[in-house]
Order: C-alpha cells, then structure tokens, then sequence
C-alpha cells in the first residue's frame, strides 16, 4: 500500500515541480480565487498567478489580463469539481478565440493522480500532507 501512495506523491511532486518551471519561464496560471493562489505560492510557484473568480471580474476581464502578459500559452489550473470543469472549458474556448493556447496538461494530470480525493486547488497542500501522513503510518 505504501509504494502506492509514495508512487503517488512522487507523480505530484513531479506535476508542480514542471508546474513551477513553467511559471518560471512567465507562463501565466489561471486559478479560480485567492486561496488557490496561496496555496501555489506555499508550493513554491513563483510566477504570474491569474485569479478567474475574483468579485466583479468578468470573463473578458480575465482574458484581457492574459493577454497584457503578452504569451501565447497559458495555464489553467481550476478546480476539479464541475463548476471548475465548466469554467476551464469557457476559458479555454474564449482563449483560444484570442489564439492564446489554453495548457490544461496539469489539470488533467493532478485529477487523474488524485480522483476524487482532491475538489480543489486549494486543497493541494492539506492533500500532499495527509498522503505524507498516510505513508509514514503504513
């Protein structure tokens, strides 16, 4: 059970690893609020962190702070439940409209690692340390 959970972890630890090089290179994130945000921050990721559901930002509101980063990718990182999902597919079309390519690989990736188990981005870092916590009592 254990090597499970470890092989686990070490593909998330991979996932913001990448993450955070991406960010570093100035690819902009796209996050639903400001505790998602925090929580990217406490996880060690340094770059241009967008907030999509923040009070009175509209969704061109949000593209338009894509496109003042002036990339032609960005990355979104909504949360895995079906407001999320709906959310990432809008964005998604309304970025591409803007030819701006919407990376949704790491979304992709961290759903199919932790299922169910994991709602939301904030949730990132109490997630990793109760899979830390299950480990070491296995």
């Amino acid at each position: 059970m254990s090597s499970r959970l470890e092989k686990k972890e070490e593909r998330i630890l991979q996932i913001l690893e990448r993450l955070a090089e991406e960010s570093s290179k100035g690819i902009p994130i796209i996050v639903e609020g400001k505790k998602d945000v925090e929580t990217l921050r406490t996880l060690s990721i340094k770059g241009k962190i967008i907030e999509a559901k923040t009070s009175r930002k509209s969704m061109l509101d949000v593209i338009s702070e894509v496109e003042t980063c002036r990339k032609r990718e960005v990355i979104l990182l909504l949360d895995f439940d079906r407001r999320g999902r709906e959310l990432a597919k809008r964005l998604k079309q309304y970025l591409e409209t803007s030819h701006i390519k919407a990376n949704i690989i790491f979304w992709k990736r961290l759903r199919g690692i932790a299922g169910h188990e994991l709602k939301d981005v904030e949730g990132l870092t109490s997630y990793m340390e109760t899979l830390k916590r299950r480990i070491r009592n296995s």
